[in-house]
This record gives C-alpha cells, structure tokens and sequence, in this order.
C-alpha cells in the first residue's frame, strides 16, 4: 500500500467522486436512507480523503457530521473504489485513515450502514439494538460504530440526523 497517495478531498474531485458513487451504487442510491442523512448536512471536508493513483482518483471515503440525541459524530459514507480497482485495499486503507484523523480531531464515534464482516475488523461493532435509528429504511444488523471515545455508544439513543 505505500504506492497509493491518500490525500484530502479536493473541491476538483467532486465530479469524479460523484461518478464513482453512481457507478456503484447505481440510481437507487439516493433514496438509501444513509444518503437521507447526507442530505441535511454536508461532508465534513477535514475529514473526506480520496486515494490518488498517479493523478487519477480511485477511491473516495466522505465523513459528514451527525448528532444522535445530544452526542455529535460522524456518519462514514459513501465509501467507493474504482469498479476495476477493488480488492487492493484500498477502501479499508481509506476506512483506517479516515478513523484515525476523526480520532486525532476529537470525534467521538462514527457511524455507517454496512457490512459486518467487512467493517468489523476495522473497528466497527453493531448497535446495541433499537437504541439508533435511521431516518430511513435500514437493516439494523447493518447498523455498525466505531468507538473513538470509549464508553461513548452507551450514550448513543435516538434518530441520525445530519448537524449542519
């Protein structure tokens, strides 16, 4: 992996991330409820990287601030890689980046919508059930945190919504 280039997001990369995006997750993608929460609040710039392969942008992982009840994190998401660049490593590089710059700003958890077997190893756990919600249809098994403050998912009750 010490080829790859991660590096912040760039306001130039917008088109290009926006393509990845449609690329993978196809029309529906939007009216997932994760992107119902990217809708009230932008992505946190300090913590949106990309990985840049020789100039060319092939991987993209967005943070966008969230508050559950009173306690203010992160929602991970979208995560995209170039269809014909998965399977490198290159999104979990992005995942563990990402992790460790919130962690270093202060961020106290980050949420997503996703699969267990990949995240878990990344520091992601399952909600404690019916405790969090989706402003949306979500599967809660696919409901998962990562602590960046230990203790922090105790106090963690209610609906997602973006904080602006």
């Amino acid at each position: 992996m010490s080829d790859i280039l991660i590096r912040p997001e760039a306001p130039d990369d917008d088109a290009t991330i926006s393509h990845l995006v449609s690329n993978a997750f196809g029309p529906g993608a939007y009216a997932r409820a994760a992107f119902r929460v990217r809708e009230q609040a932008p992505h946190d710039p300090a913590l949106s990287f990309v990985i840049d392969l020789d100039g060319e942008l092939a991987a993209s992982v967005r943070l966008t601030p969230i508050v559950i009840g009173p306690c203010e994190g992160r929602l991970l998401g979208p995560l995209v890689v170039d269809p014909p660049l998965k399977s490198r490593g290159y999104g979990k590089a992005l995942v563990r980046h990402a992790l460790a710059e919130a962690g270093a700003l202060g961020v106290r958890y980050v949420l997503l919508v996703g699969d267990p077997p990949y995240y878990g190893p990344l520091g992601f756990a399952p909600v404690p059930p019916g405790r969090v919600k989706m402003p949306g249809p979500c599967d809660p098994r696919r409901l998962l945190v990562a602590e960046l403050e230990q203790g922090i998912v105790a106090s963690l009750a209610g609906v997602v919504a973006g904080r602006p």
